[in-house]
């Protein structure tokens, strides 16, 4: 058996060696063979973490989630649960761990429970809609959650026989009265999100937020209701702190947090004086703090996410983040309440930081690759790593050094077939002469003595910076595997270059990305390793648009490649976030910022190949947007192809329709621009 072992690992190893003959570029197929890592839980001791990791079947297409415990010593992981299980969490007495899932006859998704030591789960709820973000009181026997419900119903069976009735009705009409009404890839009923508790003994959930008046964010939430991140119980289980929205309108959201008796009574507006957003709020384990994040510029969702610290006794607050130009997100407590730990967007790398609740001082942990999703237990900081050619991967992170031990290997076997490339940063100069990051990936096997065809990746957003991480959607290391030098440009509007370079493409967010795209091509072009002749650039969601927005204009490409785009500005009023209240006025107010930036304006110019990809499920960018593109090129004699997806939102998430996008998209490409180095 030893023999064997050393045989398999040599083997591995040899698979895993650039250029043997054995490896092979990163495909589609590849790509949903790699198991799925999400957020971890510690143990209070923080000798284990447990972790939900998916599976997709290549047959079914179905995913499948299961939880492992990994000792965060380096030990070998052990399997949990094997039926479906979701997203975990650790009871602060480490007997427990609970998570939501769908199983047997469950319709949405019910609570379990299950001893930390195994066994069987069992179920706590039998809830009419989803349950969702779940967390533990600090004495271990009581639980909260959210789920939606219709507030005017008294009774858990009057919410089932209203939504049976709902489902089986032949009328399938809603109605509203106010917005929102949709959000990404599903329609917003008349029920409300609302925290509930539960014992962990059973019994009926008892309604915390249901009869206050408000309800937890209906934006920015999934279809099945608000995250853990839209509110946090206090270190003594009497308080509950939760976000929710102040506008009555429905257009003019601001998002406050409000503080609430755990045990009933009235809740307090504590952000009342800031007509921006207000959310995440997160309590201090001694007691004393409340944390929670702040924009202060309505209307802008990229403002920076400033760190609010409120005192519980004296009620007085303190802005944390006045000298450091970037957002906090994904913060967790250390145990002793003087910092947090954050996994910040950081030029281009989401790095962890340690950051002082006294004074705001900032000190970085990690500097490269990528990091989120972490969880601390007394000494111990654990999180997922990914970069370009590393998926998420759970590690422990030296809070002194930033050193990490890799403690999970659940892709090694996939990962060891496949031939990467290379990649790096590097700056070139952008519009107004200011610097720009860019990352490169290289082929597989690169030689730069040869001229290769670029695609160029235009990133979406426009306010997500492009940071060293594992796409799943956008594999700059997959395209580059086909034969193309990728190269991803965080043009101006990228986050995690400070805010001022964030905020520098409003209200006219076609120009300097613009620029920011035309003079990367250049930079590129000038290298003895491209062949200038040879070049594509592509992109979804604001990339879409800005492909779009190249379509009409001067620019180097032989084709381009537009997803989920936005064409027409004026339509684009429309959609999910329709009725909110723009920020530089509206279409019938400033016309002109509307007309300017609509890659409508430009079709008199389109002569460029083009393939467009939409999908029905997309209300962010509806699909009249890629239905107008693809009939206008059409018009135009352009060559263009329109990829439709009936059953896909803004992104394409199912497996068979992933490889498929994939393969249209490599064969386009193939077509227009050929692959590998020119002969």
């Amino acid at each position: 058996m030893d023999k064997l072992r050393v045989l398999l690992a040599l083997m591995i190893l040899a698979a895993a060696i650039p250029g043997n003959g054995l490896a092979k570029p990163l495909d589609a197929e590849t790509l949903w063979a790699i198991q799925r890592l999400g957020s971890p839980t510690l143990s209070p001791d923080g000798d284990r973490a447990v972790l939900p990791v998916t599976v997709y079947d290549a047959q079914s297409g179905d995913g499948a989630t299961r939880l492992w415990l990994i000792p965060t010593d380096g030990g070998e992981a052990r399997q949990l649960t094997a039926d479906e299980s979701g997203t975990p969490t650790w009871s602060p007495d480490g007997r427990h761990i609970a998570f939501a899932a769908k199983r047997g006859e469950d319709t949405v998704a019910q609570l379990y429970v299950i001893a930390a030591d195994g066994g069987e789960a069992r179920r706590l709820t039998e809830m009419p809609a989803d349950v969702t973000a779940i967390r533990w009181f600090p004495d271990s026997t009581q639980l909260a959650f959210v789920t939606r419900v219709w507030p005017d119903l008294d009774g858990w069976d009057a919410q089932r026989e209203k939504l049976e009735a709902r489902t089986e009705s032949k009328m399938s009409a809603l109605v509203w009265d106010r917005p929102p009404i949709r959000w990404w890839d599903h329609w917003i009923d008349d029920r409300e999100a609302h925290i509930f508790t539960l014992a962990l003994t059973g019994g009926d959930p008892a309604p915390l937020t249901l009869g206050t008046g408000l309800k937890l964010p209906e934006r920015n939430t999934s279809a099945t209701g608000p995250g853990i991140d839209a509110y946090d119980v206090s270190a003594d289980g009497k308080t509950i702190a939760f976000t929710a929205d102040s506008d009555p309108t429905g257009v003019d959201s601001n998002y406050d947090v409000y503080l609430l008796p755990a045990d009933g009574g009235k809740p307090r507006n504590i952000t009342s004086d800031n007509p921006a957003g207000d959310s995440t709020p997160l309590f201090s384990p001694d007691g004393r703090w409340l944390v929670f994040s702040r924009q202060v510029v309505k209307g802008f969702y990229a403002d920076k996410a400033r760190l609010i610290r409120h005192e519980l006794g004296s009620g007085k607050q303190v802005d944390l983040s006045k000298s450091w130009d970037r957002s906090v997100s994904g913060l967790v407590w250390k145990p002793d309440s003087r910092s947090l730990f954050g996994a910040i967007n950081d030029a281009a790398h989401r790095r962890v930081y340690e950051i002082a609740i006294g004074d705001g001082n900032v000190r970085a942990i990690t500097r490269d690759k990528s990091f989120s999703a972490l969880a601390i237990a007394g000494t111990t900081l654990v999180g997922l790593r990914q970069s370009f050619v590393e998926p998420n991967t759970l590690v422990r992170i030296a809070t002194t050094d930033g050193s990490v031990a890799r403690l999970s290997s659940f892709n090694d076997q996939v990962l060891a077939g496949v031939d990467f490339g290379s990649y790096k940063s590097v700056t070139y100069t952008g519009a107004d002469g200011e610097p720009v990051q860019m990352w490169i990936n290289y082929p597989p096997g690169f030689d730069r003595s040869k001229r290769w065809p670029l695609y160029l990746l235009l990133h979406g957003g426009p306010h997500n910076g492009i940071t060293d991480s594992f796409h799943y959607r956008w594999n700059a290391q997959l395209f580059s595997g086909w034969g193309y030098v990728t190269a991803w440009h965080n043009f101006h509007g990228s986050s995690g270059f400070g805010q001022a370079f964030t905020d520098s493409i409003n209200p006219n967010q076609a120009e300097l990305p613009y620029q920011d795209t035309i003079l990367a091509a250049e930079y590129l072009a000038e290298k003895d390793w491209i062949d200038p002749q040879r070049m594509a650039a592509g992109g979804g969601s604001f990339g879409g648009y800005l492909a779009s927005i190249l379509l009409g204009r001067e620019h180097p490409f032989q084709t381009l490649i537009a997803h989920a785009a936005v064409y027409n500005w004026l339509s684009q009023y429309g959609a999910d976030y329709g009725a909110g209240r723009r920020r530089f006025g509206e279409h019938w107010t400033a016309p002109e910022i509307f007309i300017r930036n609509s890659p409508a304006q430009g079709a008199g110019a389109f002569d460029t190949p083009t393939l467009v990809i939409h999908g029905e499920q997309d209300y962010r960018v509806p699909l009249n947007h890629g239905i107008e593109l693809f009939q206008t090129l059409q018009n135009r004699g352009v060559k263009s192809r329109l990829v439709y997806f009936p059953d896909e939102n803004h992104w394409i998430l199912k497996r068979d329709n992933s490889i498929f996008w994939y393969h249209e998209k490599q064969a386009w490409l193939k077509e227009f621009i050929g692959a590998g180095p020119s002969p």
